[in-house]
């Protein structure tokens, strides 16, 4: 059967700014996507250091990454977004921050989580603003459901925290129903992260009358 994906690829074609961003910045930055099937592959290797890590799914044009891996220069962070654009926006903010301890990866995220992470072996896992799905029928492709928790859950060392944000009250109610289920998982709603940059995706919800809900949850 064919696995049902939590996002939709978009356009690939880049604007002059993200072709510049990505001559300039790619080779030192990017995890191609065919070296994640080499014999021997090793996060390690491509941040050439072994530091806690950090994942954020679904990066986005990396206003987010920048700001928050710039404060963290002991944390590795593989930051995976699949919208080659969105990744080459995203290098020149991390660039500009001083990030180099920042990788991305275009690699579906559940298959990342089970393929190329070990147990126990992430501090915190970033999901900010993921694609709603807002059609009944699509709520199958909402990234949070229970096996991709039990996944992320087992990847978490014990302590290490899930925070996630969203605009949309339906799928905060699902994220909660999802990650109480969990037993590996501890946690609810908190208060906005004040750690985290308003991005462009949370002004857009705010503009549209939309209350964002922050949630935080622990590796028991």
């Amino acid at each position: 059967m064919r696995e049902v994906l939590s996002y939709s690829r978009r356009g690939a074609r880049f604007t002059p700014r993200q072709a510049e961003s990505w001559t300039a910045h790619h080779e030192q930055m990017v995890i191609p996507e065919d070296a994640v099937d080499e014999p021997g592959f090793a996060l390690a290797d491509w941040f050439g250091r072994t530091a806690p890590l950090i994942v954020e799914i679904g990066s986005g044009v990396g206003e987010a990454t920048a700001a928050l891996a710039a404060t963290r220069p002991d944390r590795d962070v593989l930051a995976l977004e699949v919208w080659r654009p969105g990744v080459a926006d995203s290098l020149w903010r991390v660039a500009r921050a001083g990030a180099t301890h920042v990788r991305f990866c275009s690699v579906d995220a559940r298959w990342s989580l089970e393929h190329l992470l070990g147990p126990a072996s992430l501090e915190e896992v970033w999901t900010f603003f993921p694609d709603p799905w807002p059609k009944t029928r699509h709520h199958k492709r909402r990234l949070v459901r229970a096996e991709v928790a039990a996944l992320v859950a087992s990847r978490l060392r014990p302590g290490g925290v899930w925070r996630l944000a969203t605009d949309w009250a339906d799928y905060a109610e699902q994220m909660r129903e999802v990650l109480d289920a969990e037993p590996a998982l501890a946690g609810g709603e908190v208060e906005r992260w004040s750690e985290r940059p308003v991005t462009r995706f949370e002004r857009k919800g705010l503009d549209a009358g939309r209350s964002i809900t922050d949630l935080a949850y622990r590796r028991v």
